[in-house]
């Protein structure tokens, strides 16, 4: 690449292997590199390195694209898979076996168990050491198995100027000659990941620095084949509250376990897996269109991030009190339906929709907003929980009673004339409002909590609400 060459497209990719769901650790690292590539108006990738065929399954692949969807992380072009490129990673070890920067090593596993053997008792790192680099190819038997293994640099250093670790220099005495084609002739994934960066044109490798150390080992393979080295950017990973890296002990750790199971918004998740790592000032609620603005490389932080759950809680109950009720209807609508046993109607998501304004306030996920809205459509007799069967006990079916009457008697059903009566029979029976709301809500819901109890007589109507109060009156009798 010559020094007049004009500047590459911007080009980043996310390669997951799919052997289980979408990690909330790889799904920030997608995150990362489509903000990046759409700040600078280029392309991003999605790769699905799918060679190790035992641990690759459908049902994985399905989940990271489910999982890379619900986020909002298109992808440019087709979808592609490592292991329709094998032909041409084989291809590309020949061309370094021809050009001398690669050799088909012999060395049997008996050799390799004896060298590791020896390294381990003499207390230092194990580095094959191939009586085969250096000495002519022919094999010792005509069909003797053999590997091809890198000719790596023994001499000098490798210096990598990575744009969030900084400049990282490893002694090219500490690298190893590594496998790039196995002794059945599939390729490794270290040769794989490299030629398909290349082929695609992927000018920005932006992944956890676990893979650190792997960069200086696939740049053996770059400077060999003289393509353009890419800027690398390894980010650190995430670690749990305890300071170690995120594992299942920490709880979920799965995209769809956030959705599913701990009822998150993907606009919160999003949210808050930028900011673990990456800030801009101190903004803390940042919408995608200015994530895509302001989002550098320079700006992550070299240091692991801890995931707070309870930090992503509040920036999801955020989410949910902006988002439109409609959408959380839908969304609460299958949980509810799974906690009273049946299919909502449309006209009872309706509803729900309009009870989210009262209902989303409350809510730091969806969960919450399916259990406070579940006493919409509970059937009587209602299910009345430990606590609220408490608040109707001694002097709470003389107040229901009047209250029933109170209300049976309004011209209009709203609030406001709601709460006139509800007072109005405080008053009268020399007690605050709270000794007359509370047992009125444990009979319209079973429940000692809810929306404002004014809000929940509108909501149930005229009809449901009168009809639950005089069935706990004839349980109270």
């Amino acid at each position: 690449m010559s020094a007049t060459t004009e500047p590459r497209q911007v080009v980043t990719r996310f390669a997951p292997s799919p052997t289980g769901f979408l990690h909330i650790g790889g799904a920030r690292t997608a995150l990362f590199n489509w903000l990046f590539a759409r700040h600078h108006g280029g392309k991003f990738l999605l790769r699905i390195e799918d060679t190790d065929k035992v641990r690759s399954t459908k049902e994985a692949i399905d989940a990271i694209l489910d999982g890379m969807n619900w986020l909002g992380l298109d992808w440019d072009g087709e979808t592609y898979f490592q292991s329709h490129f094998a032909a041409r990673h084989a291809e590309v070890a020949q061309q370094m076996l021809e050009a001398g920067h690669a050799y088909r090593c012999y060395m049997t596993q008996e050799e390799l168990a004896e060298q590791r053997a020896k390294a381990q008792a003499e207390r230092r790192p194990f580095k094959v050491n191939s009586i085969w680099r250096d000495c002519a190819a022919d094999a010792p038997t005509p069909d003797a198995p053999f590997v091809v293994r890198l000719k790596a640099p023994r001499t000098g250093e490798t210096v990598i100027e990575d744009a969030v670790q900084g400049r990282v220099v490893v002694q090219n005495s500490e690298l190893d000659d590594m496998v790039l084609l196995r002794s059945d002739g599939t390729p490794t994934y270290m040769l794989a990941v490299v030629v398909d960066d290349h082929d695609m044109g992927v000018t920005h490798v932006i992944r956890g620095d676990d893979h650190l150390n792997n960069a200086f080992r696939q740049l053996g393979i770059i400077k060999a084949m003289g393509w353009p080295e890419p800027i690398y950017a390894h980010v650190p990973l995430i670690h749990g509250q305890d300071g170690a890296k995120m594992s299942k002990r920490h709880g979920a750790t799965g995209v769809d376990a956030y959705r599913d199971e701990l009822g998150m918004l993907p606009e919160a998740l999003s949210n808050y897996l930028l900011r673990l790592g990456w800030g801009y000032g101190d903004e803390e609620i940042i919408s995608r269109e200015d994530a895509v603005k302001w989002f550098d490389l320079a700006n992550v932080g070299r240091s692991p991030s801890r995931f707070d759950i309870k930090k992503l809680e509040n920036l999801n109950g955020h989410y949910i009190r902006e988002a439109e009720n409609g959408r959380l209807a839908g969304l609460a609508a299958p949980r509810i339906e799974k906690l009273i046993g049946r299919p909502l109607a449309e006209s009872e998501i309706a509803t729900l929709g309009q009870a989210m304004e009262v209902l989303k306030p409350r809510a730091k996920n969806v969960d919450e907003l399916a259990e406070g809205g579940t006493f919409l459509f509970k059937t009587i007799p209602l299910d009345v929980d430990e606590r609220a069967a408490a608040l109707l006990e001694g002097q709470a079916s003389e107040l229901l009673t009047r209250v029933h009457t109170a209300l049976s008697g309004l011209d209009e059903w709203t609030a406001e004339a709601a709460e006139g009566a509800v007072r109005s029979v405080a008053e009268q029976a020399g007690v605050k409002l709270g000794q007359v709301a509370q047992p009125l809500r444990a009979a319209l819901t079973g429940r000692a909590t809810s929306p404002g109890i004014f809000d929940v007589l509108l909501l149930l109507g005229r009809e449901e609400s009168l009809a639950r109060l005089a069935d706990q009156m004839t349980k109270e009798q």
